[in-house]
């Protein structure tokens, strides 16, 4: 097999690393995968499901949708699975209730996938976990932590904590909060996160303003701000609502940052051109597929993963926050 001359090793070690990746050495693993892809090699997927009993196929259920999160983690899980030599099948939902969810692992499952990884950013998601087909290994991502399958996920709050006292340490009495939608599980965790911060500091709590995500709700509710004199400091749940933000500042007379702070959150490739560039947090999104796919490797193994895997965020730090105004 050409794979095994260029890479070093026997024919066995190439099935096991397409078939089995875990049970080789990672420096093995690492060289295997580059010599599949210097010859672009691809397994004949029906000989493979006649000897394992696999068809080699993977199974992503996610919401539709075009934001920058749950796109770049669909990205993620899809390279992983791809350079272990698996082909992903993507079931994309409108909805993550129970009925939705059922009826597409159910797609999947007439597809003889090997195993299913839902993206779960929604409460409404909650439900629809508790009730997957127990023979089906299963792993979530960005979901609830009360569901009876292992989940990965990046630690919002903790994201969230550190924008807020990023904020605080440059003068700023208090932080206001651009929020994502009540129903989103990350919208959610950058709230606690921001309101736990400010508690502990002693600092007053404003109230939360929601928006939809969209640059168009940030712009509407940076307007709201912009109209309030006392707001020197506003940390913004997605950067796409940051955009909208400073926009409303920009139009209102008030200069970022020197009136008026900005962080966001999720660092999408376009923040750091931003008007001043955004200082934001930073997911890894490329841990959280690989994450995913491997925990799934290990339950479709029969082997039980960790029931819950934290990803750490970065807090990225650019010209749009800088001393509040007394300070100067």
């Amino acid at each position: 097999m050409d794979v095994a001359v260029l890479a070093g090793v026997s024919a066995m070690t190439v099935s096991r690393v397409l078939n089995a990746p875990d049970r080789v050495r990672a420096e093995t693993r690492a060289r295997v995968l580059a010599a599949v892809r210097e010859l672009d090699y691809r397994p004949n997927q029906a000989a493979r499901q006649l000897v394992t009993g696999r068809s080699g196929v993977l199974g992503v259920v996610s919401i539709d949708t075009t934001l920058y999160g749950p796109a770049a983690t669909l990205y993620c899980i899809e390279r992983a699975a791809r350079h272990a030599g698996y082909n992903v099948s993507i079931a994309s939902l409108s909805s993550l209730n129970r009925k939705s969810m059922e009826e597409g692992v159910q797609r999947l499952r007439a597809q003889a996938v090997d195993g299913v990884i839902i993206v779960a950013p929604h409460e409404s998601a909650s439900d629809g976990l508790r009730h997957l087909p127990a023979e089906m290994p299963v792993v979530a991502v960005d979901a609830g932590d009360d569901i009876p399958v292992p989940v990965v996920k990046v630690d919002q709050a903790a994201g969230a904590a550190r924008a807020t006292r990023h904020l605080l340490s440059l003068g700023h009495e208090t932080v206001w909060h651009v929020a994502g939608p009540a129903d989103w599980l990350d919208a959610n965790g950058r709230i606690d996160g921001w309101r736990g911060v400010l508690e502990a500091a002693g600092r007053p709590v404003p109230e939360v303003l929601r928006g939809d995500w969209s640059s168009r709700s940030g712009y509407q509710l940076g307007r709201r701000l912009a109209g309030e004199p006392g707001v020197t400091a506003v940390f913004v749940a997605n950067d796409q609502m940051a955009l909208g933000v400073l926009r409303a500042l920009r139009e209102a007379g008030r200069r970022v940052p020197e009136d008026v702070s900005v962080a966001g959150f999720d660092d999408i490739p376009e923040s750091a051109y931003f008007w001043p560039p955004l200082t934001t947090v930073r997911q890894d999104f490329g841990q959280v597929g690989s994450y995913a796919f491997h925990l799934l490797l290990d339950r479709m193994a029969g082997v039980e993963p960790e029931a819950r895997r934290l990803i750490e965020p970065e807090l990225v730090v650019r010209e749009s926050t800088g001393a509040a105004p007394r300070d100067r």
